[in-house]
Parts: C-alpha cells; sequence; structure tokens
C-alpha cells in the first residue's frame, strides 16, 4: 500500500483562507475534514461547514486529515462516475414490473410482455397499461421507460423516446442514440444489461459455488459491508476501522492505540466504538401480571374443585347403584373422563398475563431522524405479507381485494414491506381483480395516510357509522372522502363486473379463432362440413391466453393442472418518499403525502396430476420460497383472505416484541381473531372469545399461544426448521432446567450473520439441498434472513444483535433473473425428495396444518407470544350459519384427532416444551375425544326417567353436596376467569352452549373420520367455508336464518327429542303410579332440562325463519326418537311394583 507524500499532524489546524494544497493531495486522495465531539467520536464535514463555523467559532475545534483508501468491503475502483438508479436498471425494473412470468416442471420459464392487464384504465404509472409515451423508432409500438412517477426516462440529451429493447439494441449495436446519432454516456448506466426479449429467462445452476443473486452476497460472514453503511447508504469506513480493527495504512484515520494522542481520548471510547447512546435504554415491551386479588383466588379454587372432584369420584366408586349398575357404570365413566378433561384444560390457566408494547419507543429506536440519521430511514427489519386464496366463487374477489388494500396502506416503511397473493385456484377472475385493487391502491393509499384514515379497508371504513370528520383536521377531507368514494363505487361496480367481463372478452376471442379455422379450411381446400375443433380458451386483456384455470377445463388449464403464474403488480419502491406532484389531473391533492406504495405479487403455483399439492400448507410454502428469492423479508405476516388489517399500527405492535431484549427466541406473534358480521347474540359461539381471550392469554404466560392459522407474525428463520439460538430443556420430571445454545460459539458471530451449519450443527453445507431444494438464493438468502431478524444490539443483555443503522441500506430492485428463479422454486416438483412439509415450512399431514407448524416450533424451543392490542389488529368474517358453522367446528376436530395418533402428539415432546404447555397440547389433540362420553352423559337422564333408576341409589345429603360444592366452585371459576379476561359472562355461556351442541355433533364425526383415516387410510375431503352473502341482501343476518340440512344434525335433534319424550314419560309415570319416586324424577328431569338448556340455540336455528325448516329433519328425529323409546319399553316395560322406593323428597 503506498504512503501519502505528506502526513499532516492530528494537532495542525486548518483556517478557512489557508492554502488550497489540502485540497487534493499528490496521490489523488482528497482531504476530509472532521470535527471531533465531546464524546470523541470524529464527524466528518464539508467544506461549506468548515467555512461557516469559522465565521462563527473561529474555527479553533477542527482539524484535517488524509484518508488513503483501499480495497475495502464496500469500496472498490470503478471507471467513470455511478449513478443511484441507472437507465438499464430503470428498464429492468419496468420490464418485471409489466411482465407475466410463467414457469413449471420440464418447460421453459418466460416472461410475457404484457401491454395490459386489464380492461379499466390502470391508475398506478409503474403498471402494466398505464398511459405512456409510444417508442419513436420506426414499426415499434412499444412504451417508453418510465421511472416511479410515470415519467418518461430519457437515456439521451436529445430525449429521443426509446422503449425498453430497442434501447437495448441501440447498446449492442454501437451504443449510438437513434435519434442524435451521438454515443450514450455509457457510463453513467450499466455496463451490461441481459437481453431477456426471447422470452426464454436463464436460471442459476442448482449448485454454482457463486451466489446466484448478488443481493444475498452482502450479508454473508466474511463481509460486514451491510452494517457498514451509513444513513445514506455510503460505506461508513470510521464505522468498518472501529469494528473490523482494519488499517488504511499511513496517513489514515484508524483508531490510535494505547499511548498515542492519550490526552484526545476519552474512556468511553478506550476499548472500541464509541458510546453513541447517550438516551437511556428503553424496553420496546413490558409483562404485566394479573392483579393479585383475582388471580390468587383463581388458583385456590382450582386447587379446591380439583380435590372436591378428587373426593366426589372417590366417594362415586365406593357407591355403586346396586339396581340399575349399567346405568351407574356408564355415568362412572363418562365422570371420570369429564374430570381429566377439565383437568387437561384448566392446568394450562395458571399463569395468565398481559402484554403492552410502546410504540414511541420502537420509532425513537428506527425510524427517529438523528445525526446518524439525518434523512430518517427506517431501520426496522422488512416484512413479507401473505394472503392466500383458491375459489373466487366462494371466496369473493371483492373480499380479498379489500385485504389487499389495507395491507398496502399500513403503517410501516413502504420499502420494507412486500405483499404475496397467492391464487392456488390460478383463475384469471382474482388476476385481475388484484390488478384493479392494485390501479385503485395508486388513490386509496395515499388517502389513508394523508387523513389518517382506519380502518383501511375501504368496504369497512365507508360503512362505518358515525361522523367520519371526527379528529380531522384537515379542510379538504370532506371534498376527498366524497372523490374517494366514488371512485371505490366505480371500483366495486368493475371487480363485481369483471366475471362477465372475462366471459364477454373469451367468447369474442373465440369466435374470432373459429372464424379463423373456417378460413383456413376454406383456403386449403378441407371439407366445410367437419366440427371446428377450437378449444374453448380463457383471455387476458392483452389478447393472449391465460396461462392459468380456463371456464372450460382443458389440459394444463384446469383446476390442479397448470402452469407456474408469477407478475409483480407494483415493483419495490424507492428508498427515499415520493411525494406527489402538484398536478391538474390529480384529483387530490397529495403534494406533502409519500405516494409509493408496497410492492405487490401474485402468485400461483404450479400444479400438476399425480402430485399432492397440500392444500393450504403447500401453497404457503410457495410463498415462503418465492418471498425469499425476491424480497426475503424476515418476518412473515399470513391472513387469509377475508382478514384485513384494522389496526394500521398492528406490524409495529407486533414488531415491538421480535426487537425486544430476548425477541431472537420468539417464532411467532399471534394475534387474536375479531370478527364482524356476526349477530348480536353471538347465537353459535362465533366471536370465540373465551378461546382467544382466556385459553391465548393463559398460554402466553408458559411458552407461548398457539398458532391458529391467520394474524399472525413469523420469524421467517423459525419457519425454516431451525433451532433458537438458546433453549431451556426439562429434566428430572421437569423440575430442572437446563439451557442449551444451539449457535455455533463463535465470538465474531455476535454482529455479523452465520453460515447455515453455524444455525444447525447437525446440518452438512452438502445436505442444504436435500433439506431447502437445489435453489442457491433459497440457500443464500437463509443466513440474510437470520442477521436481518435480530433485534438491536443496544444494550448488553442483547445476544446475537446486529448493529443499529445494518438495515437502512436500499435492498436491488428486482432483474428478470431474479423473478425467473421465483418461478423455478414454486414449481410442482421442487419440494421431491426435500424437507418442506416435514420440518422445514408449513408441516404437512393435517388438516389443521396451523396447530402442527407451531407445535413443531415450540418442541424445537422457540417461544411465541400473544398481542392484544387496544385496537384490534385484524378482522374478519365467520360462517353464521348453522350448518357451515359445525363443518368449520367439523374440521378443527378432525385434524386434532389427527394430530393425536400422529408423532405430533404432545406425549411424544421433547423435553423443550414446558409441562403445562404440553398438557395443552394433549388436550387439542384429545378433547374431541370427549363427544364420546358426552353423547351417552347426555342420554343417561332420559334413560333414567325411562326405567326409573338414578345414577346414584338415594339422593343423599352428601351426594348433594358434593354436587353443590362442584358447581359453586365452576361457577365462581367462570366469574373470576371472566374478570381476568374481560370476557362476559354473556360469551361465557354461550360458549359452553355450543361446547354441548359441537360436541354431541362434528366432534363426533371427527372422531369417526379421523379412525377411518388412521385404520382404513380413507383420506377427509374438505370444502372452502363459503364467504358469500346470503340470498337476503337487504338482512346482513339473513345466513343466520338458512337451514341447511346435514347429518351432523341428527345427533344433537335425537338427544333433544329423546330427553323430551324421557321427561314427558317420566312425569306421566310418576304421576300414574301407586308410589311416585318424585326423587329419581326430579334428578332425571333436572339433568334433562341441563341438556336442553345448552342445546337451546341449536333448537333455535332449526327454526329458521319463515318455515324453512326442512321436513327431513323431523322425519329423521321422530323416527330415531320413537325406535328408541320403542326399544326401551320393550326391554323394561314400566309398571315395576317391586321396585324400591326412592329415598329422599317424598311429595304427597
Amino acid at each position: 500500500m503506498s504512503s501519502l507524500s505528506h502526513n499532516p499532524s492530528k494537532k495542525a489546524i486548518r483556517s478557512p483562507g489557508g492554502s488550497s494544497q489540502g485540497n487534493r493531495n499528490p496521490t489523488g486522495q482528497s482531504v476530509k475534514f472532521a470535527r471531533r465531539t465531546s464524546s470523541g467520536r470524529y464527524v466528518s464535514l464539508s467544506r461549506e461547514d468548515i467555512d461557516m463555523s469559522s465565521e462563527v467559532a473561529g474555527g479553533g475545534d477542527y482539524m484535517n486529515y488524509t484518508v488513503h483508501i483501499p480495497p475495502t468491503p464496500d469500496n472498490q475502483p470503478m471507471d467513470g462516475p455511478t449513478e443511484a438508479a441507472s437507465v438499464a436498471l430503470k428498464a429492468e425494473e419496468q420490464y418485471v414490473s409489466n411482465s407475466l412470468f410463467t414457469g413449471g416442471f420440464n418447460s421453459v420459464t418466460r416472461a410475457h410482455l404484457m401491454d395490459k392487464v386489464i380492461d379499466s384504465e390502470v391508475m398506478h404509472p409503474q403498471m402494466a397499461g398505464s398511459k405512456g409515451s409510444s417508442c419513436a423508432m420506426p414499426a415499434c409500438d412499444g412504451k417508453v421507460m418510465r421511472d416511479e412517477r410515470g415519467e418518461d426516462v430519457d437515456p439521451c440529451d436529445c430525449r429521443f423516446k426509446i422503449c425498453r429493447d430497442c434501447y437495448l439494441d441501440a447498446q449492442k449495436d454501437g451504443g449510438t442514440c437513434p435519434g442524435c446519432k451521438e454515443p450514450y454516456k455509457i457510463g453513467e448506466y450499466e455496463e451490461e444489461v441481459t437481453d431477456f426479449s426471447s422470452g426464454a429467462l436463464p436460471l442459476p445452476a442448482p449448485n454454482n459455488g457463486k451466489t446466484a443473486d448478488n443481493r444475498m452476497s452482502m450479508m454473508k460472514s466474511n463481509n460486514k459491508s451491510l452494517s457498514m453503511r451509513n444513513q445514506t447508504g455510503e460505506f461508513d469506513h470510521n464505522r468498518w476501522l472501529f469494528e473490523s480493527k482494519g488499517t488504511y495504512g499511513y496517513g489514515n484515520a484508524y483508531w490510535p492505540k494505547d499511548g498515542m494522542y492519550d490526552e484526545d481520548i476519552d474512556e468511553s471510547m478506550a476499548d472500541g466504538i464509541p458510546e453513541t447512546m447517550d438516551k437511556p435504554w428503553k424496553p420496546l415491551t413490558r409483562k404485566i401480571p394479573m392483579p393479585a386479588g383475582v388471580i390468587s383466588p383463581y388458583r385456590l379454587l382450582i386447587f379446591v374443585r380439583l380435590v372436591a372432584l378428587g373426593f366426589f369420584l372417590t366417594w362415586r366408586v365406593k357407591h355403586p347403584n346396586e339396581q340399575a349398575m349399567w346405568l351407574w357404570g356408564m355415568s362412572i365413566v363418562c365422570e371420570v373422563w369429564f374430570a381429566f378433561s377439565w383437568i387437561l384444560d384448566q392446568l394450562p390457566k395458571l399463569c395468565p398475563i398481559n402484554r403492552a408494547t410502546d410504540l414511541s419507543v420502537l420509532k425513537e429506536k428506527f425510524d427517529a431522524v438523528s445525526p446518524s440519521n439525518p434523512n430518517g430511514r427506517s431501520d426496522l427489519p422488512g416484512i413479507d405479507v401473505f394472503v392466500s386464496t383458491a375459489d373466487p366463487e366462494k371466496e369473493p374477489p371483492l373480499v380479498t381485494a379489500n385485504t389487499i388494500l389495507s395491507i398496502l396502506a399500513v403503517n410501516y416503511p413502504v420499502e420494507k414491506s412486500a405483499c404475496y397473493i397467492s391464487d392456488d385456484g390460478g383463475a384469471l377472475l382474482t388476476f385481475e381483480a388484484m390488478a384493479e385493487a392494485a390501479s385503485f391502491a395508486n388513490m386509496w393509499v395515499p388517502f389513508c395516510r394523508k387523513h389518517d384514515i382506519e380502518p383501511r379497508n375501504p368496504d369497512s371504513y365507508f360503512n362505518v357509522k358515525g361522523d367520519p370528520t371526527k379528529n380531522k383536521r384537515r379542510s379538504d377531507f370532506v371534498k376527498d372522502r366524497r372523490k374517494v368514494k366514488r371512485e371505490y363505487d366505480e371500483f366495486k361496480v368493475r371487480i363485481n363486473g369483471l366475471p362477465d367481463s372475462i366471459r364477454r372478452r373469451s367468447d369474442a376471442f373465440n369466435a374470432r379463432e373459429e372464424m379463423k379455422a373456417m378460413k383456413h379450411i376454406r383456403e386449403t381446400g378441407g371439407n366445410p362440413t367437419e366440427p371446428i375443433k377450437v378449444v374453448k380458451a380463457t383471455w387476458m386483456a392483452d389478447g393472449t391466453h391465460w396461462p392459468g384455470t380456463w371456464a372450460s377445463s382443458t389440459p394444463e388449464h384446469k383446476k390442479g393442472d397448470h402452469a407456474s403464474i408469477l407478475q409483480v403488480m407494483l415493483k419495490p419502491p424507492s428508498i427515499d418518499p415520493l411525494y406527489g406532484l402538484p398536478d391538474e389531473e390529480q384529483m387530490i391533492d397529495f403534494t406533502d403525502v409519500d405516494i409509493r406504495l408496497p410492492m405487490l405479487v401474485y402468485m400461483s403455483r404450479e400444479k400438476r396430476p399425480g402430485y399432492d399439492h397440500n392444500k393450504k400448507a403447500g401453497a404457503m410454502n410457495a410463498l415462503v420460497r418465492s418471498s425469499a428469492i425476491m424480497s426475503n423479508g424476515p418476518f412473515i405476516l399470513n391472513l387469509d383472505c377475508d382478514h384485513y388489517i384494522y389496526n394500521a399500527d398492528a406490524i409495529r405492535e407486533g414488531m415491538c416484541f421480535m426487537m425486544d431484549r430476548g425477541g431472537d427466541r420468539i417464532c411467532y406473534i399471534q394475534f387474536p381473531q375479531r370478527f364482524e358480521g356476526i349477530d348480536p347474540s353471538d347465537r353459535y359461539a362465533n366471536h370465540n372469545t373465551v378461546f382467544f381471550d382466556g385459553n391465548m392469554r393463559a398460554l402466553d404466560g408458559l411458552q407461548g399461544p398457539v398458532y391458529v392459522g391467520t394474524g399472525c407474525l413469523f420469524r421467517r428463520f423459525a419457519l425454516y426448521g431451525f433451532d433458537p439460538p438458546r433453549a431451556t430443556e426439562y429434566t428430572a420430571l421437569f423440575m430442572k432446567k437446563e439451557k442449551k445454545s444451539s449457535y455455533k460459539q463463535d465470538p465474531d458471530s455476535e454482529m455479523q450473520s452465520l453460515r447455515p451449519e453455524d444455525f444447525d450443527r447437525d446440518l452438512d453445507p452438502t445436505l442444504l439441498p436435500k433439506r431447502f431444494g437445489n435453489s442457491a438464493a433459497l440457500a443464500e438468502s437463509i443466513p440474510v434472513a437470520e442477521f436481518q431478524g435480530r433485534p438491536l444490539a443496544d444494550h448488553p443483555g442483547v445476544q446475537h444483535g446486529r448493529p443499529p443503522g445494518a438495515l437502512r441500506v436500499p435492498r436491488p430492485p428486482l432483474d428478470p433473473a431474479t423473478v425467473a428463479e421465483a418461478v423455478s422454486v414454486i414449481s410442482c416438483w421442487y419440494e421431491d425428495k426435500t424437507e418442506w412439509g416435514d420440518r422445514v415450512g408449513w408441516i404437512y399431514g393435517s388438516v389443521t396444518e396451523d396447530v402442527v407448524t407451531g407445535y413443531r416450533m415450540h418442541n424445537r424451543g422457540w417461544r411465541s407470544v400473544y398481542c392484544i392490542t387496544k385496537r384490534d389488529a385484524f378482522r374478519g368474517s365467520a360462517p353464521i350459519n348453522l350448518t357451515d358453522r359445525l363443518h368449520q367446528v367439523l374440521r378443527w376436530a378432525t385434524g386434532s384427532v389427527e394430530i393425536f395418533f400422529s408423532r405430533n402428539n404432545a406425549l411424544l415432546a421433547s423435553r423443550r416444551l414446558k409441562i403445562l404447555q404440553r398438557l395443552a397440547y394433549l388436550n387439542v389433540g384429545i378433547y374431541p375425544f370427549t363427544s364420546i362420553f358426552l353423547i351417552v352423559y347426555c342420554f343417561l337422564p332420559a334413560l333414567s326417567l325411562f326405567s326409573g333408576f338414578f345414577i346414584v341409589q338415594t339422593l343423599n345429603v352428601t351426594f348433594l353436596v358434593y354436587l353443590l360444592l362442584i358447581t359453586l366452585t365452576l361457577i365462581a371459576l367462570a366469574i373470576l376467569e371472566v374478570k381476568w379476561s374481560g370476557v362476559g359472562l354473556e360469551e361465557w355461556w354461550r360458549n359452553e352452549q355450543f361446547w354441548l351442541i359441537s360436541g354431541t355433533s362434528a366432534h363426533l364425526y371427527a372422531v369417526v373420520q379421523g379412525l377411518l383415516k388412521v385404520i382404513a387410510g380413507i383420506e377427509i375431503s374438505f370444502t372452502l367455508t363459503s364467504k358469500s352473502a346470503a340470498e337476503d341482501e337487504d338482512d346482513i343476518y339473513a345466513d343466520l336464518y338458512l337451514v341447511k340440512w346435514t347429518s351432523l344434525m341428527i345427533p344433537p335433534i335425537t338427544i333433544m327429542m329423546v330427553n323430551i319424550i324421557a321427561i314427558a314419560f317420566g312425569f306421566a309415570k310418576t304421576i300414574y303410579s301407586e308410589n311416585p319416586k318424585w326423587s329419581k324424577l326430579m334428578g332425571g328431569a333436572f339433568f334433562s332440562f341441563w341438556v336442553l338448556a345448552h342445546l337451546y340455540p341449536f333448537a333455535k336455528g332449526l327454526m329458521g325463519r319463515r318455515g324453512k325448516t326442512p321436513t327431513i329433519v323431523f322425519v329423521w328425529s321422530g323416527l330415531i326418537a320413537i325406535t328408541i323409546s320403542l326399544l326401551w319399553i320393550a326391554i323394561s316395560p314400566p309398571g315395576g311394583e317391586g321396585a324400591p322406593t326412592g329415598g329422599g323428597f317424598q311429595f304427597p
């Protein structure tokens, strides 16, 4: 390394009027000016800062030093000036956003450049089909390249209009502008741009040792360039010197060693990086324990009831009913099981907690403007939002489009968020609906930011009752709202009209093809009487075939058989805010509003016959892989298509837990599910508040809540199947804790990304393709996601942190090769012979893949957190129809039975699962089996009334005291649980009622279906719950009164009718008996009324409205009830004078 010609003293003071020799030294290196702060840090200054400060303060605090800069991790010699965004990069970005990428098994990945995506006018300037100038080249109808605002990009000073393809051709032909015939300034643009005009895209070799994507190389363990960049995106040499202990040679700015310039060195800087955090450290979250006045009596009552149950069951076993041993035996078995089930459900509720977040601290740490971040760029990690849909007929595209709009308008850094929509049906209707949503977002998202709109689902917002001007300060709000409302009404008309539009368009193009075929037959002299065979295709707006599912199914264009489809509908935004311009054509003034939109990607994975596509879990794993290639957000939020973001700060709330101290051990943040459109009485417990506000809050005090399928913020690294950085193993009957570290012990690993084998000691680099597939880009994205998901290393207690400011670097733009790689990883063959679905990603093999996926993470030692926000984070829809609700519960219960008979049974869990967490997961797999005992117990009162016997021989005082004690403790527990969980008493009672309804119907069928699958291998197929409106559009609850017959209704209807008949029979038998046994009648009738009270919502649902109850309901129920009654009377006819009289209460 050559030295400089002179080495100025550190104490040399440069006066404003000094010689100019310091401006450039003989070696061509410029002189840097700096100021030493009070903390000892050197801050680089410009010459203007020096001059101005010298005039004020005399320049006594400044010094100059000359820096010789060798090649560093981010400083490589280049020829010619560089541009932040070259014309070539803009061209490739536009090419990606205007192209539809397709590919799959044994097919070439191709990019189809689209002139238009939808028939209507496109509002967003970056979408295909938007307004733009035409290429000035002769015989070219292409569109001119455009920037973020939609303005033409002119690569030459002569402003000759040229499209991307013609520009690439001009570069190949010598780099001469076709307009002025002058050479392009090659130095300002990319040296070489790959030509993808043929449509075929090259894919990187699977085993290529070099990086397949330059976006992955910045975070490798031997490259700290990402963490060394300052707020402007340039390399921070000072930080690199301090952290790498490197040197630039003589005359450098290297941190002086001990003994050098001791008079200028503060003690805080003696050992490394200067302390830049002047403010005290603040936590992002805090744990709020339950009030002792509530939780202590609650735990005491659990213990009291547990003891009471033990004594009661002991007494019941020791005092059998000798007169009816069969009745006593059935009741004993049922009661023992109920006690066991209650213990599994109650013990995990011993440690409920509340949590709170501090969004102001999050903003201060990651988004605040500071001397080290003058532009206010965010240091938050990226996030990818997944939305899944499968059938546009049962999941209306308008509902999905509103969900997408709420995601695009979320209050999170635009450049850090990306939205992916998975269309598992491959429907053109969904594709064009998402394109319409992207176009409308150009107005809706800036409107939400300008006026702080909540909620940001347009349909929900415009249907909110109340004064819309409340808390709105801008004077133009009413005018803007009126314009947006008018545009949204037109948007809904376009969405609802898409099916007819696509059908008419396809019919027109198919008719044209038929005419072409007829003309060809006439020209070739064929037989005109032969039928013309023209494939009935589905056509896109640009007049080409849709590569997905067609309305008329044909091979390679039907459900379960179509190619991979990927379309970047909104390209990644720029890193800096982009404000609206005062344009007369703009309907709303957005001059002070950031108009950027997050990246939006439409994806439909390849499906082929003979492959198991694993339903929703397979679609989610395809999203994980494609997003890792394109954006690689270290965190993933998954939502159902009917669950939208109700709180714009929801993601920030969840990020508080991930970025706080200890957040690196959290695998996911589960938000409660809240629903809209539920009837006011919540007849079928659709809100499920006892579970979401009670059980889940209690699990949060253990190892964390279970994953419930939607509204969950994942750590991508945890989804890859790796262990947490630190885990606790429980030995010696779960009483002894032993902490384990999963990461390779490396002193340099605290502030840099690791290799995959450092995360998993059993993972050899050669085995990466076996676990993750043969995509090199996917494998290289893993350490990047791990590093970027770490919390800030701003506290001594933060282990495995990352340096502040490491994520302020803009991510590279998308190029066609990257998108082509993303298409290849969603092909149907990619998961063959890999661990996807077994250890990596969403787990296969169960219809409740969500619970299994969360269980696997907890079993590896990860923790989860339950985040209840003041304003609901997400809201969705739930089936209020009885039949739909029962089928929904049937699917959940069937999945639980599958879990019980699989290796995911909590009895087989590892030592990293806490004992109470293990009981909670065990209850998940066992609760459906309670239906067997519940149905028997519901028939016991009727059997008692028919036979004249009771479950006990006499209603003595001991039995009544035990029964009273158990009942009172249950009521007291319910009251205290309502107190600490916030659940209403009516909601608790509704939950108890639907527990019996589902337990006597759906749960029983789930046990049968689960056993059939395990024993006989009979697969279970479930249909999507329809989210369409009911037939009565004037009544939003019209669907509540629809009665749709299902066999699930047979058991509860039979139980109701048998108990009603039994009460009448028992009362008549007692009245006309010579020796009335009122005590036994009271016992049997009481429990019969208990059963009927729980089944009241079910009976009310059967009544329907306007006589809609199917006749088959009463026919089946009547026949079964009469058969059972006659059978019982035949077996045990009344008139047993010899039977002993009942003891206890005797009425005159």
